[in-house]
């Protein structure tokens, strides 16, 4: 990939997991998954279908898609909080995402309906998030994938980067199409 393709598909750069945790960290990150549905609203305000259709950088997703992701992806986040509070350091199931992308209900069903699922998932992940104790925080999830455990605050940390990187590259792309 190119650095113009690199740019376009990192906007805001790579995530950069933090070694560690503090409360203001998570508190931040928190803010973060919390505010991810108003800056949804806002980058595909007004967008048509074929705008809506169209691949936010050669070869990507396109805006349709990357919005039934981010919805996909962190209904698989909030489940995987909910294992690791309720149960000792669970195996979580990995998904092919990109196969995902390509599956019936992504290309037929209105993107309005996976924005509302963010709006009412993120709600509740927040909400749950929002009342972590410390012990909390520490618990863990195997990931057979990556073959590591993966601690609650290290996938926050992940997915307060995660929407709005795809937020942002939306928004990259009405910028260049002077949308």
């Amino acid at each position: 990939m190119d650095s113009l393709q690199e740019s376009y598909a990192y906007p805001i750069g790579k995530c950069k997991l933090e070694a560690n945790y503090t409360p203001k960290l998570v508190s931040k990150w928190i803010g973060a998954i919390a505010s991810v549905t108003l800056l949804l609203d806002h980058c595909i305000e007004n967008l048509d279908e074929t705008q809506l259709n169209t691949p936010y950088r050669d070869g990507g997703w396109t805006v349709n898609q990357v919005i039934h992701h981010i919805a996909d992806s962190h209904m698989n986040a909030y489940i995987r909080t909910k294992l690791a509070l309720t149960e000792d350091r669970p195996a979580i199931k990995p998904y092919e995402e990109k196969l995902w992308a390509e599956l019936p209900d992504v290309t037929d069903v209105p993107v309005n309906v996976s924005v509302t699922l963010i709006h009412a998932l993120h709600r509740r992940w927040v909400s749950l998030l929002s009342q972590l104790t410390e012990e909390d925080w520490k618990k863990e999830y195997y990931h057979p994938a990556d073959q590591n455990y993966v601690p609650l605050w290290q996938m926050v940390n992940l997915y307060s980067w995660h929407g709005r990187h795809h937020v942002e590259q939306i928004m990259s792309l009405r910028k260049r199409m002077n949308w």
